[in-house]
């Protein structure tokens, strides 16, 4: 991605943040961004948006997103903006400071060439969802339903329903916003961002 994006995309993101989020500690989340690599981060190693810049993006169109499907299902205003805003925007929260980039062997035109590729150095092995949660939890005082929605927002790709856990269909049956920002995260990933190869 290019630099001026990633810039535009930051600048973006704070806009909306500041705009949408008066919920104390605000501030202070906001100035621990700036001492993380959420801004220049990819928002995976190999699928969506790998890419430098990735996790802000898709944090942008995660946003987008649930506010479209929050002015379809409840009507324009009639839904709370600051906690769509809070879950939108830090649902991936989880994947600051966590992707390196190491150096592997690739064939080209017949030649092994040196590449670039990102992996994973979790520091913090807390879970995805529940990492976020814990990790916003440090800053701002999240609502139940707030909560749920990051901690279930992987839905049937999270760890704990692969392993057998129905939890995910009660938050949903419980929490709208627990829904919708799965769907929103669908969306955007598979619709909205492509991996670069």
């Amino acid at each position: 991605m290019e630099k001026e994006i990633i810039q535009q995309n930051k600048e973006t993101f704070l806009m909306l943040a500041k705009e949408d989020i008066k919920r104390e500690g605000i501030d202070n989340l906001l100035a621990y961004l700036e001492t993380t690599d959420f801004f220049t981060a990819p928002a995976s190693s190999k699928y969506h948006l790998n890419e430098e810049g990735g996790l802000c993006a898709h944090s942008l169109n995660v946003y987008e997103r649930m506010v479209a499907l929050c002015d379809s299902e409840f009507g324009e205003e009639n839904y709370n903006r600051e906690s769509v805003a809070i879950i939108a925007l830090f649902h991936d929260l989880c994947k600051t400071n966590t992707y390196k980039v190491e150096m592997r062997n690739v064939k080209e035109n017949g030649e092994w060439v040196q590449k670039p590729y990102y992996t994973t150095d979790d520091s913090l092995p807390y879970g995805h969802g529940e990492k976020s949660v814990y990790m916003l939890s440090g800053f701002i005082k999240l609502t139940r339903e707030e909560a749920m929605a990051i901690n279930w927002h992987m839905g049937g790709f999270d760890r704990r329903v692969i392993g057998g856990s129905y939890d995910f269909n009660k938050a949903y049956n419980m929490y709208p916003l627990a829904l919708l920002i799965h769907l929103a995260d669908m969306q955007a990933t598979f619709l909205d961002e492509k991996p670069i190869n």
